[in-house]
């Protein structure tokens, strides 16, 4: 997990973090992965003002036949990020937080992006992938929403927040901890995750719950 604060950006262990929705106490100490000179830190997170935010676990990129999931396999494979985080997804909604999928979506023809895009919108419309109503852009199997879940609306590009209703529900639902997982690493994820802690909000990145398009970018 990624500790967005700048001043004190730290790695913490995926499994660190489920322990704490498995066991019996509301707080956890987390073992810190990548920083040799800390040893732990320990940390207070209450499960009630937690939400774990699930950034396009659609089709295109989770599942054989997919539109963009041959460019994430290899990393998904590497780091086991779709059974991780349909694991880690299972043991914070059995213990009390908010599970918030967070896909992208389009109309036919993906009006909502311009008639002369660059980038990754511009490979998402030419491929017309994420298109509503299709197989690609339906969440996948694995990470399915169960009862009590919540859907955003209105992602239409990069952030989480800019296009949709997620600080709304966020607000509404008392939420202080935003976790975050999902596609694409360097793209989706951390568009939302720094609009997260610019908006007030604590923020852990599951880095074994993400992927990218190469090693490198992950």
């Amino acid at each position: 997990v990624v500790c967005t604060d700048p001043k004190q950006s730290m790695h913490y262990s995926l499994f660190g973090l489920a322990f704490f929705f498995h066991s019996a106490v509301a707080f956890v100490p987390v073992n810190v992965l990548t920083r040799p000179s800390i040893n732990s830190l320990s940390m207070t997170i209450k499960s009630e003002e937690t939400a774990i935010v699930l950034i396009e676990y659609q089709n295109e990129f989770t599942s054989e036949g997919g539109k963009l999931h041959d460019a994430v396999k290899p990393v998904m494979e590497a780091t086991g990020m779709l059974q991780n985080s349909k694991a880690f997804m299972d043991a914070a909604r059995a213990k009390g937080c908010k599970i918030v999928h967070c896909p992208i979506q389009f109309d036919n023809g993906h009006p909502e992006i311009s008639k002369n895009p660059y980038g990754i919108l511009a490979g998402v419309k030419e491929g017309s992938a994420f298109s509503n109503d299709e197989w690609g852009s339906k969440i996948c199997d694995e990470m399915k929403p169960s009862e009590g879940d919540i859907i955003v609306k209105g992602k239409s590009g990069l952030c989480g927040f800019k296009s949709t209703n997620l600080d709304f529900l966020l607000r509404q639902n008392e939420i202080k901890n935003v976790v975050l997982g999902g596609f694409l690493t360097n793209c989706c994820v951390e568009s939302t995750m720094r609009t997260a802690y610019e908006n007030g909000y604590k923020v852990f990145t599951l880095t074994d719950c993400c992927a990218a398009t190469s090693t490198e970018a992950q």
